[in-house]
């Protein structure tokens, strides 16, 4: 139970009154929805990044909280926000976890610009993930309000590079998330019904490269060893790791190979796209990659890369899931669980053993294409749930 001063209400409508303060403040969160997605963020460009880095920054030094830019030479700057309620000092705090960067290219407003109409926001970005920045920011600011003081401390955490592998964040992640005592995610809701994600399947992808040797198709084809050739029956071996009952998918998303139709390429290479949900699948599949060996007498098979992010299994949501599903109730919400097969930044953070519950963020849909949108009634109730949960651990 929160120590609370005599002002602050009781905790049986603790969550309601929370529910009710942010959908009154429902106006002001859809403004700054629009300023964040008018903020174009595309993963490579650095300039923008930044920029949205400085506007969100701002943002939650206007609500009291601890800011600090984290400097990156080579992806965009980062934001790490602290809040330290009284009485918080020297317990392990709560990671929020999102991301700065979008899909989009510059430019892309220009075609789609943010837009309401429906009920719904419009514009790149909306859902995944600018919403979910909005719904922490708001949910930090009707705590206040209230004088209702979470436990713990709580860290936010906005990287500028998950959308692209999360290469310059990673490390930063893993170390925040090992001073955490659990880690809520701000990615968008799996879909319009607003599930949260227990469990993410393990992304990863390697490089399959063969080299043969190359000959005259015409004149002397016997001499050669098709690289091409190699590499489809690689890639046909490839088709048995797939488990699809299991949820164990191995993709061929890009291939290369070939200068000219009359010479017998000496030089193939495929990138292949890998997912699977638990971490003994995962080492499965890349124990049997690393066991490919060359077919055609002659050739040459080099297997690089693998997976990057480790499954977020359902075991380590499961208790932050009843948690949210049972404060959801509190305030006459009803929340549901989702496995998906793409990953995030949570799967770093429930691969190191930190309790970690993602899709947090904003109902909507169309993620990562030109009708992406979120509900904008989903942005009090995901931020008076969330504010709800940070009371609870």
């Amino acid at each position: 139970m929160n120590t609370k001063n005599e002002n602050q209400i009781e905790p049986a409508s603790e969550s309601r009154a929370l529910l009710a303060e942010l959908r009154r403040r429902a106006p002001q969160m859809t403004r700054t929805l629009a300023r964040f997605v008018r903020a174009e963020s595309p993963s490579t460009n650095k300039p923008a990044l930044d920029r949205l880095a400085r506007i969100v920054a701002a943002e939650w030094r206007r609500r009291g909280a601890s800011v600090r830019i984290l400097r990156c030479a080579v992806a965009g700057d980062q934001v790490r926000v602290e809040w330290r309620p009284a009485g918080s000092r020297g317990k392990a705090p709560i990671l929020l976890l999102g991301h700065l960067d979008t899909v989009y290219e510059l430019g892309t407003l220009e075609k789609t610009p943010f837009r309401i109409g429906g009920g719904r926001a419009f514009g790149p970005g909306t859902f995944d993930m600018k919403s979910g920045l909005v719904i922490a920011l708001y949910a930090i600011e009707a705590l206040r309000a209230l004088g209702l003081r979470p436990r713990r401390p709580i860290v936010g955490l906005w990287t500028s590079d998950e959308e692209i592998g999360s290469r310059s964040s990673r490390a930063i992640i893993e170390r925040q998330a090992r001073a955490s005592c659990a880690a809520l995610v701000l990615e968008p809701a799996g879909g319009v019904r607003g599930a949260l994600k227990t469990a993410r399947k393990g992304v990863g992808e390697v490089t399959l490269e063969v080299t043969g040797r190359s000959a005259h198709a015409g004149l002397d084809p016997q001499s050669g060893i098709n690289a091409i050739l190699e590499l489809s029956l690689q890639l046909a071996r490839l088709q048995r790791f797939n488990q699809p009952g299991q949820g164990v998918t191995v993709s061929a998303g890009v291939i290369q190979g070939g200068t000219r139709s009359n010479v017998v390429p000496d030089r193939a290479t495929a990138l292949v796209d890998l997912r699977a949900p638990t971490l003994r699948a995962m080492r499965s599949l890349e124990r049997s990659l690393r066991a490919l060996r060359p077919i055609l007498p002659g050739a040459k098979l080099s297997v690089r890369g693998g997976f990057n992010r480790a499954p977020l299994e359902p075991r380590m949501s499961k208790a932050l899931y009843a948690r949210a599903s049972r404060v959801a109730r509190g305030m006459g919400l009803r929340v549901e669980q989702s496995a998906v097969g793409g990953g995030s930044d949570g799967n770093f953070t429930a691969a190191i053993g930190v309790p970690t519950l993602d899709g947090m963020g904003g109902v909507g849909g169309g993620a990562h294409t030109p009708g992406e949108f979120v509900l904008l009634r989903s942005l009090p109730e995901r931020a008076a749930l969330l504010a709800a949960l940070l009371l609870e651990l």
